[in-house]
């Protein structure tokens, strides 16, 4: 019943869409000047990346741009009063700015605009209040600013037409389900696929801030932050090693042991930090950067290890070591748990990609044993 009702709602909007749009066709066309041709228009500049490699930003003669991502199409960013260009290749999607009533589904972004101060420009969210862990953000749900409009598989399409949503921004979760991206396209909704968790390199990631950056008009505002984050990390990656071995992980509901593959951005930040990765050959094949292993294979691989770091963005926080032993005896007899020397990530981790800066120099700290006095860190904590 449910699924008929979603059905019928997404055939009324789909209908008043085109009734709407036939509408506004037929008022406004004539004052809307005549764009250039497209193929006549000329690179004037590209902008600056460091280490990311799943986007591009191309600035084209007349104040336009142009984000292309990888197997993700290409996006132009067209100016309120500037003309549409004509002749536009095929793949190519405006985005007429500015870009305000936006429906983020893709929930490791809001970081990026909680950075340039632009939540506001979000409407429309695919995650709960109580599923925010960046507080800008709960705090706009709670207010009514931001409004739940279905998480990215089950999106409320009536909501989202009625709010005139300008952009829907997605993570490539939703190629599981293309229909929805179809229809979020019927109605008008341009899609955007955001890449940033693709990319290899940490700071790569973080240099996504600047596709937010244009997308909000933020370019300067956003080249700025990314120094800044960067500027972090510096000092840090032209010192020795440490030599400690560390291994990243969780332990799954069914007692298997979820692990980061050796090229997989979590593995690089260890090794920006000074340590070295347990698993430095692992890579089981598929597109996954995660892979999961039996308890006693982990324990093979990883009970020597000096330090390891609990990732509680998926299981739920530890605080104690008898909350580490509980999920398995076995860790009772790894050096790390002897010596104690386990750590535990806070649930924001992966949804501030901005602070992976931050992170890396906390774990250095850990590497070095250069823990704060007050022994508070923004990102990693110590089981006690």
């Amino acid at each position: 019943m449910n699924r008929m009702r979603t059905r019928i709602a997404a055939f009324i909007v789909s209908v008043l869409f085109l009734i709407l749009s036939g509408c506004a066709s037929g008022t406004g066309s004539a004052s809307v000047p005549e764009g250039p041709v497209w193929s006549t228009l000329q690179p004037a500049g590209t902008v600056p990346l460091s280490y990311a490699t799943q986007f591009s930003i191309t600035d084209y003669d007349g104040g336009y741009r142009l984000i292309e991502i990888e197997t993700g199409g290409r996006f132009l960013l067209v100016g309120e009063d500037q003309p549409v260009p004509r002749e536009l290749d095929g793949d190519i999607t405006v985005l007429k700015t500015p870009l305000d009533r936006i429906y983020l589904a893709a929930t490791s972004a809001m970081d990026f605009f909680r950075a340039l101060d632009r939540i506001c420009c979000i409407r429309l969210s695919g995650s709960n209040a109580k599923d925010w862990y960046i507080e800008e953000a709960r705090l706009a749900m709670e207010k009514g600013d931001l409004l739940f409009a279905g998480k990215y598989s089950a999106p409320d399409y009536e909501l989202i037409f009625s709010e005139q949503c300008d952009l829907a921004i997605e993570s490539t979760m939703i190629y599981h389900t293309p229909k929805i991206k179809e229809q979020l396209e019927k109605l008008g909704v341009p899609v955007l696929v955001e890449r940033s968790s693709y990319e290899e390199d940490p700071l790569g990631r973080m240099e996504w801030i600047k596709v937010y950056g244009a997308l909000l008009g933020e370019s300067e505002k956003a080249s700025e932050l990314f120094d800044l984050e960067v500027r972090e990390v510096e000092p840090l990656l032209d010192q020795q090693k440490t030599g400690k071995k560390v291994a990243f992980f969780y332990i799954t509901t069914t007692g298997t042991v979820n692990v980061r593959k050796t090229g997989d951005y979590v593995a690089r930040m260890i090794a920006l930090a000074g340590g070295e990765y347990v698993f430095s050959d692992l890579d089981s094949g598929s597109a996954l950067s995660t892979v999961n292993m039996t308890m006693e294979s982990f324990y093979d691989g990883a009970k020597d290890a000096d330090i390891l770091i609990y990732n509680s963005t998926i299981d739920s926080e530890l605080y104690s070591m008898d909350d580490l032993i509980r999920k398995s005896g076995l860790l009772a007899d790894f050096k790390a748990v002897k010596n104690g020397d386990v750590w535990c990530t806070g649930k924001n981790l992966f949804q501030e990609p901005t602070g992976f800066g931050k992170l890396i120099a906390e774990m250095h700290r850990v590497f070095t044993d250069d823990i704060p006095a007050s022994g508070e860190m923004d990102y990693l904590h110590k089981l006690t």
